[in-house]
């Protein structure tokens, strides 16, 4: 029974605050965007804009629902669900903070971790997909088909990626992942290539510039969701910057140490509540350095024109990837 209500504690702690972050990451992205735009931004709901969230949100919900006579009526409405519900999933394995009392700051301690959170990851492209086949248009159609290319090849070279750092730590369990990186520094150094195919594969992954090709305006309207409006729409919303978070809290598990801080002594589990929030403050910090950087290349970076998009993962981040795995069982094998 204990076991029941802390796993139901920890899920609400887990979902509420992704909430408020998927929320407060639109403002922070519109806030830095006018920044590098030299504009103002939001700044009329609440103190500097504090509230548009809030104001974004009553907007969604009191908009028409509008579904169109032409689309295919319960795959229209299944898409956004679907779209949503894996970055969701993928935090239930992610190792928040250390512990407080004496429960682990995780909502599921996996064995496999990172093989649940790949098998999640890839079923978001299935609501994208969707979304296009069940517009019944020919631009939502394009941005789901471009979509589904651009996942399935990026997922190839994100995958590859972390294969190193499993034959460093020689688990699969992310809380070892962890410990490791506590006792000999964190992966990004010993692993700076496989960081980095993982942090641009993560930008092909949630859809985000330069590889926005699935929704690209300028080119698709709007793309896979061009016909949606109100809470359809918000959904596809949400999960674009769900994702975001999700892929940012895989890359501060995997290679930035998660919730430790090793030179400043902080790299072991909390003997005390105070410890356990400062962990779990550690890990958030992080997590949103790597938020600023999702949103400074929006604004920094043009889109890459589709066949460079294709070229760069199929012809230069696989063979990468791939020596990368090669080099490092070589050296781990000398080594012995």
């Amino acid at each position: 029974m204990n076991f029941l209500l802390f796993s139901f504690l920890k899920i609400v702690c887990v979902i509420l605050p992704l909430l408020g972050l998927v929320a407060y990451s639109v403002l922070a992205e519109r806030k830095i965007s006018a920044f590098i735009q030299d504009r103002i931004g939001p700044n009329r709901v609440g103190p500097r804009g504090f509230c548009q969230p809030i104001a974004d949100l009553l907007k969604f919900l009191l908009k028409e629902d509008y579904t169109p006579d032409h689309v295919r009526t319960v795959y229209f409405w299944l898409a956004p669900v679907i779209s949503l519900v894996p970055a969701f999933l993928t935090m239930a394995v992610i190792p928040f903070g250390s512990t407080l009392g004496d429960q682990k700051m995780v909502i599921a301690d996996l064995n496999v971790g990172i093989l649940y959170t790949f098998g999640i990851v890839s079923l978001g492209v299935y609501g994208i997909v969707l979304a296009g086949y069940a517009a019944n248009s020919k631009y939502p159609f394009l941005g789901g088909i471009r979509s589904s290319a651009q996942m399935i090849s990026y997922e190839i070279s994100m995958g590859m990626s972390v294969i190193p750092l499993f034959l460093l730590v020689g688990s699969l369990r992310l809380n070892d992942v962890i410990a490791y990186q506590a006792a000999h520094g964190w992966l990004l150094f010993w692993q700076p290539l496989s960081f980095v195919i993982f942090l641009v594969a993560a930008f092909a992954e949630t859809n985000r510039l330069p590889f926005d090709l699935p929704e690209s305006e300028s080119e698709l309207v709007g793309g896979y969701h061009t016909e949606y409006s109100s809470m359809k729409f918000a959904l596809f919303f949400l999960s674009e910057y769900a994702n975001m978070i999700a892929s940012a809290a895989m890359m501060v598990t995997l290679f930035l140490g998660g919730w430790t801080l090793p030179f400043l002594g902080l790299d072991r589990p909390a003997a005390d509540i105070a410890h356990g929030f400062l962990h779990i403050g550690i890990f958030l910090a992080k997590m949103v350095v790597l938020m600023v950087v999702f949103i400074w290349v929006r604004w920094m970076w043009p889109r890459f024109r589709y066949d460079q998009l294709m070229d760069l993962g199929w012809r230069r981040f696989i063979p990468l990837a791939l020596a990368n795995i090669v080099i490092t069982a070589l050296v781990l094998y000398l080594r012995r």
